[in-house]
């Protein structure tokens, strides 16, 4: 009897083991090796690309085969070529990346990648993300030092005494203003920096790491899905389809509204749900390591919340806001934000070397560069996703994709045309997954295509929201990956979790399409 019972427990281990999903960066080497192998097997191709040169004040025509063409910056220039967008969007540096010619695609000789490409893409994609990354081992090594000071532990016991009975209020005001940066200036690349803030604060409020990246990575792109002013989605969009961002304004922030109400929604249902059966948790398996590795408890320091402690962790919260102020209105990037961290990380260095208890200048040197140390795997993911990208645009496949999906929405008219296009959007959304680089390649290509069914063009990029967003929740191309090497989440657990979040973008969306169609057309 003991036997038998053994033997179907190894049976079961067995099969258990079968159906693991792989880590991260083993989904992103092997999508590499398929991205590899399509470059042998779809056909190479491209378009011309158009940009501009605002020293000679003229236009930069690079065909298919890499010939450039220079002519006059002007209005005329451009119904010429027929492309339907303002020269001042141009002058402006509204958009500043190439974009797409219409009806210019060309096939190529093959151009597939060798084997070689698998780890010299990686290496390039690494080399392309150097801001990102450095601007998280900035981040993780800020953590450290913060960590290492007590200050975390002290106030979040002071914290956690005043939240007692509306923890989810906590879940409800992140959720909402991640809606809101992402809505306003897609903040979800640099939503990363708010975890180390938010992460132990939700531990000690007894939720999971579910609730951790659904109230930060999730709300923020909720708010990019339904975004009403992000320049970094809808108004580059907008500008690459020849029509202003407000177009179709309203219809965004109703959505937006709608969207948010969703999130939160979701959130609670669950949050509620794991407080009842903290076993009901997706990824209640990996409690104990999640909360080792992001509890701030430490037995050897002092609760006691000095006034060192108070200032630390002001010095630690105020980059932040700041971060947001910057990237809103003055343009900032990953390195002036990296550099802007860096500077709080001394101050706080200084603070937490000296005085009585103090670290020493060893100790804190120690405990940046291990805090650094600790996010070295999430800089590596974002880099090898990139690489991805660049197999697929070294190999000429990318623009011979854009037109495949171009074609298959010629001579349909109304709501199927507008579904297609979402459908569309949202495989186009794994094989490019910068928000900015799918709008300057597709849009030119695409928004003719309205005119052609009389539909407005802003209808064009909302399907381009919709679609790219909801595969973004999912696809391991974009930040899904980085954000769940974080905090050392399995995919198949947050597949679990947000797979209802797509539905909801593909039905609601899809419904909002057809209704502008049907009103519109």
């Amino acid at each position: 009897m003991s036997e038998d019972m053994s033997l179907k427990n190894k049976k079961a281990a067995k099969k258990k083991k079968k159906f693991e999903m792989p880590g991260a960066f083993a989904i992103l080497f092997i999508i590499t090796v398929v991205a590899v192998i399509a470059t042998w097997i779809i056909p190479a191709g491209a378009y011309s690309k158009l940009s501009y040169e605002p020293a000679k004040q003229e236009l930069k025509i690079v065909d298919p085969h890499n010939k450039v063409k220079m002519v006059p910056g002007t209005q005329e220039q451009l119904d010429k070529i027929g492309v339907k967008i303002d020269i001042e969007q141009f002058k402006s540096g509204a958009i500043n990346k190439p974009i797409s010619i219409p009806d210019t695609y060309e096939r190529l000789d093959q151009n597939p990648a060798g084997l070689d490409q698998i780890t010299t893409s990686m290496v390039h994609g690494t080399i392309e993300s150097v801001d990102i990354m450095v601007f998280i081992l900035v981040l993780g090594g800020l953590i450290g030092v913060v960590q290492a000071s007590g200050s975390f532990e002290s106030g979040l016991l002071a914290l956690t005494k005043k939240t007692k009975g509306h923890e989810f209020m906590l879940i409800f005001m992140v959720a909402v203003l991640m809606v809101l940066g992402g809505t306003l200036c897609g903040i979800e690349e640099e939503a990363v920096a708010f975890y180390p803030v938010l992460v132990p604060i939700f531990i000690a409020l007894g939720y999971d790491s579910i609730v951790c990246v659904g109230a930060i990575f999730l709300a923020s792109s909720i708010g990019t899905t339904f975004a009403t002013i992000n320049p970094f989605s809808v108004v580059i969009a907008s500008n690459a389809a020849g029509i202003t961002f407000t177009e179709g304004l309203y219809w965004r922030i109703a959505g937006c509204i709608i969207g948010t109400i969703f999130v939160v929604g979701y959130l609670y249902w669950y949050s509620q749900k794991i407080k009842k059966d903290p076993k009901a948790s997706y990824s209640y398996e990996d409690k104990a390591s999640f909360e080792k590795m992001w509890s701030v408890s430490n037995n050897n320091s002092s609760d006691i919340f000095t006034v060192r402690k108070k200032i630390i962790l002001v010095l630690f919260v105020i980059p932040f806001p700041i971060m947001v102020w910057g990237v809103m209105s003055q343009g900032w990037w990953f390195p002036v934000m990296a550099a802007m961290f860096l500077s709080f990380t001394i101050a706080i260095m200084f603070l937490a070397a000296t005085g009585e208890n103090g670290l020493g200048e060893k100790g804190v040197v120690d405990q940046f560069v291990n805090g650094a140390s600790s996010l070295v795997g999430v800089s590596l993911i974002i880099g090898l996703a990139r690489g991805i990208n660049l197999v697929m645009n070294e190999g000429l496949i990318s623009d011979t994709i854009l037109n495949f999906s171009s074609s298959l929405v010629e001579h349909v008219s109304g709501p199927i045309f507008i579904i297609i296009l979402l459908i569309i959007f949202f495989f186009l959304g794994f094989i490019v997954p910068s928000s900015s680089g799918l709008a300057v390649l597709s849009m030119p290509i695409f928004a003719p295509l309205a005119d052609t069914v009389g539909i407005p063009r802003f209808v064009i990029v909302t399907a381009y929201q919709f679609g790219q967003y909801a595969m973004l929740f999912l696809a391991p191309t974009g930040l899904v990956m980085a954000t769940l090497q974080m905090l050392n989440m399995k995919y198949s657990h947050w597949l679990r979790f947000v797979w209802p979040v797509v539905v909801f973008v593909m039905v609601f969306g899809g419904a909002m399409l057809v209704a502008q169609v049907l009103i519109y057309s």
